[in-house]
């Protein structure tokens, strides 16, 4: 919320799956995963492809059921965690590179 972001949703339950974090910030929709490991690195490594794919889906699903979602840029971003280290947040880890219809 500090970076302008107007959360939505917190571990939002899905046909596709789970949404840790539904997020919007201006006309970008971000559905971030949050990955807690013992380092940063391997947190950042453990998003794999197919995971990105059903979070993109599982994005896109919701931003159809609700009107004041559809139109806006859908982005995958992550919070990767890791004891004693402030949490990282990489954004666009994969976009699907279309709006929302």
């Amino acid at each position: 919320m500090l970076k302008g972001y107007q959360i939505l949703a917190f571990r939002l339950k899905t046909r596709g799956g789970e949404i840790d974090i539904l997020a919007r910030r201006g006309r970008t929709l971000a559905v971030v995963e949050v990955k807690r490991r013992a380092s940063l690195e391997a947190a950042i490594l453990s998003l794999a492809p197919e995971q990105q794919g059903r979070l993109a889906a599982a994005g896109q699903a919701v931003a159809r059921g609700r009107p004041s979602l559809q139109g806006l840029d859908l982005r995958i971003d992550m919070v990767a965690l890791a004891p004693g280290r402030f949490p990282r947040h990489l954004r666009g880890v994969t976009t699907t590179g279309a709006d929302i219809r």
